[in-house]
């Protein structure tokens, strides 16, 4: 069994290497930023919420990401593993998280960062943003995203480092090569 998250700045290429890994490991790659970001394309309810909140750079509120989270980790195939991408962001969802897993009697195996450049990151958003049509990718908002992440999120790594379950890779550079570096992490831990 495999449990797992991948965590990084936004733009850090999570999402392309989630789904690699998840691929590569049988597991699915849960992606809160998808999920919210189909709810927005079919203006669900919670779309429209979502919506308003991405718009202004801050984060979708814990008690409703939970939730979503909970509710995913609870499908069947996800009781065999899976990779977590874009949560948790914050202490709160650490915890919430935690009582999650516990009361599945599971554990978490690994936190895997990408570590990248905040300025290559803006210039990749942007690209994306051009390319995606993702109106949520103004450099504005970009930057504003990038210092919640740094005041929110960053910190996570010291509580998963004191843990043993860090594991900081290098997230510049190509796809492929970013994918090698993590699947060397994925190989030490699997032994």
């Amino acid at each position: 069994m495999t449990r797992l998250i991948i965590f990084g700045a936004p733009g850090a290429g999570k999402g392309t290497q989630a789904a690699r890994i998840a691929e590569s490991l049988g597991i699915p790659a849960i992606s809160t930023g998808d999920i919210f970001r189909y709810n927005i394309k079919n203006e669900t309810a919670l779309g429209l919420q979502v919506k308003a909140i991405l718009a202004s750079g801050a984060y979708v509120p814990d008690d409703v990401t939970n939730a979503i989270v909970r509710d995913r980790l609870d499908q069947p195939d996800a009781v065999v593993g899976f990779l977590l991408d874009g949560y948790p962001r914050t202490a709160a969802q650490v915890t919430e998280l935690d009582d999650m897993l516990s009361g599945q009697g599971v554990s978490l195996d690994a936190v895997l960062e990408l570590t990248v450049d905040t300025e290559e990151v803006v210039q990749r958003l942007l690209k994306r943003a051009e390319i995606d049509g993702r109106a949520d990718d103004t450099e504005d908002v970009i930057r504003h995203r990038l210092k919640v992440y740094d005041e929110e999120t960053a910190p996570l790594a010291a509580f998963y480092r004191e843990r043993g379950l860090l594991h900081q890779v290098d997230g510049m550079g190509e796809m492929d090569a970013v994918a090698e570096r993590l699947q060397a992490v994925l190989a030490t831990l699997q032994g």
